[in-house]
């Protein structure tokens, strides 16, 4: 059975077209490497493209999407293979977390950060081991990665925690990351 990848990413249109450029290139690696998507449900941003460029190369798109989003015109991929309209946020972000089989973070923004953030603290905390991988497209999360650095220093956390996340430059690269991932053996 193909891998489940939750990709977290932009539901931003303003954005430069390097980042979509990322989001299509991400698309087309997870179908063509068998994986399956599943992600917030999204036509618009990021999210959109990389939908549209999963289906593209025949990949499968399971989107999870809030009911208030659902019902804005425009918002939602309406033509996912699967899409579960969820409540509430929360209901959201669990429902893709238990589909998942790994994580990855395009750029993206507050909702963005906020999930990868989550899944690295379960990871962290031992509730999961499944990949994590930050692509950071033209440097876009050193300034987090600066930050975490500073986590360590100050005893805030612990730098092993370092061993969390990859940090991927290109999709192919966190491809490459995931196809050779090992989840550490559970005590």
């Amino acid at each position: 059975m193909s891998e489940t990848v939750c990709v977290y990413c932009s539901s931003s249109d303003d954005i430069d077209d390097k980042y979509f450029d990322v989001a299509e290139a991400m698309g087309h690696a997870l179908a063509e490497g068998g994986h399956r998507l599943v992600y917030g449900g999204g036509q618009v941003g990021l999210m959109g493209r990389l939908a549209e460029s999963v289906h593209e190369s025949g990949g499968a798109v399971f989107g999870v999407i809030p009911e208030a989003l659902r019902n804005k015109e425009g918002v939602a991929y309406d033509v996912a293979d699967e899409m579960i309209v969820t409540g509430t946020m929360q209901e959201r972000k669990a429902e893709m977390y238990s589909r998942a089989d790994a994580f990855v973070a395009l750029p993206g923004g507050f909702g963005t950060l906020e999930e990868f953030m989550e899944v690295l603290t379960l990871k962290q905390l031992g509730y999961h081991h499944k990949a994590l991988v930050l692509i950071n497209t033209d440097g876009f999360y050193d300034a987090l990665i600066e930050f975490f650095g500073q986590l360590y220093e100050k005893k805030f956390a612990r730098e092993r925690h370092g061993d969390l996340y990859h940090l991927a430059d290109r999709p192919e690269e966190a491809m490459d990351y995931l196809a050779s991932y090992r989840a550490p053996q559970e005590a």
